[in-house]
């Protein structure tokens, strides 16, 4: 899943029932042997929605997902759906881990929980922790995205459970409302006015640009690069992680959702200070060049005035997800201090959605 020495002791709030689990997952296991004895348990940073654990034994590593407490968009939070979702990539996709369970027992651990295989790499957050240089930053660029691109290529038509993720055309139509009713619903007292960025994209949205299946969360800190060394060694996308928002929908609108997390080097301070991702580090493609690279390889037509929707969504988005986690935040749901700033994140991607809207 990550390098061992990333893990963390577990914050008290999101505390498991380790003999509970096992007990339970040496019953129920599909995927591979559960070790004898009981696991070290420790927590994976980052992961602002479901949760994520090591179950360290000597010799082995299992991974366990599960939504965090007091969770309000319940939908956001379905271990089922990431499970088979990733279960039917399997066969088609090389980059996901082997699933090992999913308990729907509530009884077990007061949720629903998923286990799978442990995918060893390195993960990156956000310093480039691995010595490229500019040309080999670039190539692992084109790794990244032509890893997107596989994903987007996979006739889903082909595999039933993937398909059956699909709503049919009016997708941007349909996340358009989806995402501005989640941000009504996780309003707080200091939420701006956004009633006219929301008119705003419902009024420019596009028509549907294709139906592919989707990641929805596509960032380097979702993505496992193979581990190696030595001279000479580049990094390459081997696994890919965090599956919750994954359905069929427009494949642009995954790529917008995308870059509203790319910074990069020539953005204001605060951007920069709000990034999760070594995308400033001297070789990382802008975004504008991701846009280019992506729509070239995949035959999409693109000029700045359509990109300008894809654009101003994916950060609406984005401070929308932000906004439904600063609400528990608020709320005493959780006491997570890397939370403490997000609600002054949401008032900055307000102002920097209105800039791209009126631009």
């Amino acid at each position: 899943m990550s390098t061992p020495d990333e893990s963390r002791p577990v914050r008290p709030e999101d505390a498991v029932d380790v003999a509970a689990v096992v007990g339970w997952l040496r019953e129920h296991a599909e995927g591979a042997a559960v070790p004898d004895g009981q696991p070290e348990v420790r927590q994976f940073p980052g992961g602002a929605s479901n949760l994520t654990y090591l179950l360290h034994w000597p010799d082995s590593d299992l991974i366990l997902r599960r939504p965090p407490s007091g969770a309000k968009a319940r939908g956001a939070h379905d271990m089922g759906r990431e499970y088979l979702i990733q279960r039917a990539l399997g066969p088609v996709y090389p980059y996901v881990a082997g699933m090992v369970a999913l308990c729907r027992d509530a009884s077990v651990l007061g949720s629903d929980f998923y286990v799978m295989e442990r995918l060893d790499g390195l993960v990156l957050r956000k310093e480039l922790t691995v010595g490229l240089d500019p040309d080999a930053a670039s190539r692992l660029c084109g790794h990244a995205w032509e890893a997107l691109v596989r994903l987007h290529e996979i006739d889903v038509s082909a595999v039933p459970e993937l398909a059956g993720l699909g709503r049919g055309e009016g997708y941007v139509a349909r996340q358009v409302a989806g995402w501005t009713d989640r941000l009504a619903r996780a309003a707080t007292d200091d939420l701006g006015d956004w009633d006219d960025l929301a008119a705003w994209l419902e009024v420019h949205r596009p028509a549907d640009a294709g139906q592919c299946l989707i990641h929805n969360d596509w960032r380097f800190d979702n993505l496992v690069l193979d581990p190696g060394s030595g001279p000479g060694y580049e990094p390459r996308v081997s696994g890919v992680l965090d599956w919750e928002m994954a359905t069929v929908g427009d494949p642009l609108m995954d790529l917008g959702g995308a870059l509203a997390y790319w910074v990069q080097a020539d953005d204001d301070a605060f951007f920069r200070q709000f990034r999760r991702q070594p995308t400033t580090a001297p070789g990382m493609w802008t975004r504008d060049r991701v846009v280019d690279w992506y729509c070239d390889r995949r035959g999409f037509a693109m000029e700045p005035d359509r990109w300008r929707f894809y654009e101003a969504f994916g950060l609406f988005r984005l401070a929308v997800i932000l906004q439904q986690i600063w609400y528990r935040f608020v709320h005493g749901q959780t006491s997570n201090p890397a939370y403490a700033g997000f609600g002054e994140a949401v008032r900055y991607l307000e102002h920097r959605t209105r800039r791209i809207v009126h631009a």
